[in-house]
């Protein structure tokens, strides 16, 4: 991929991933004011799949800092959260990816970055968040277990799942207008989603939903 071409397909993408951010605004998943399902993830690690980890860095800066001045009310300590959360769960999937072009490969990526993301996350939210919300550190370590672990898991559950469906028709997309060349029958087979992959996906989506609704009402 010429260097044209790839710049063409970061800005695309930072577009995109800004877009899904506004539409995040409308989804009803929120445990507090900062703990809200962004959906952009999803396609920054659409990204990564297709383009790799350096540009998928590249994209969550740039979508952070598009939030940052223009919707965020969190200021520079929400910016560092949403560049390191989007990061670790793009570039995590994006290397494993990497060494294992397949559906599975996918699939172990994404698990191991949702993994390192919650964990990531609830370290930054033990330092930081005390900071951003004036009040003891005591106060965010009973917030933790009950709120903020299972916010992450949440997001990273719904991310995971909705990359696994709309990856492979972004990817067609992308091909269709010419900016990512098919490398053969073997990639083509490669990344294709089959209905195994998409009945997971919606099973997956499915508990992550069940789980807020009982989450809220507790």
């Amino acid at each position: 991929m010429n260097k044209t071409r790839k710049i063409t397909l970061i800005g695309m993408f930072s577009a995109l991933a800004y877009v899904f951010t506004l539409v995040g605004h409308f989804i009803p998943i929120s445990f507090t004011d900062f703990l809200r399902y962004d959906p952009k993830d999803a396609i920054i690690v659409i990204a990564g799949l297709s383009l790799g980890c350096v540009p998928a860095l590249v994209i969550s800066v740039v979508v952070a800092f598009l939030e940052l001045i223009t919707i965020s009310t969190t200021g520079i300590i929400g910016f560092a959260m949403n560049v390191l959360s989007s990061a670790s769960f793009a570039c995590v999937a994006s290397l494993v990816y990497g060494k294992i072009r397949s559906i599975g490969g996918a699939a172990v990526g994404l698990t191991l970055s949702s993994a390192l993301t919650v964990a990531l996350m609830l370290l930054w939210n033990y330092l930081i968040t005390p900071l951003y919300m004036g009040v003891p550190r005591e106060v965010v370590e009973g917030m933790l277990l009950p709120i903020m672990l299972p916010f992450n898991v949440i997001k990273c559950g719904l991310n995971s799942a909705l990359t696994m469906l709309i990856y492979k028709p972004c990817i067609t997309a992308l091909r269709k207008i010419g900016l990512i060349k098919s490398q053969g029958n073997e990639e083509k087979t490669k990344v294709k989603i089959n209905p195994v992959a998409i009945i997971l996906s919606i099973g997956v989506m499915a508990v992550m939903i069940v789980l807020f609704v009982t989450l809220k009402k507790s």
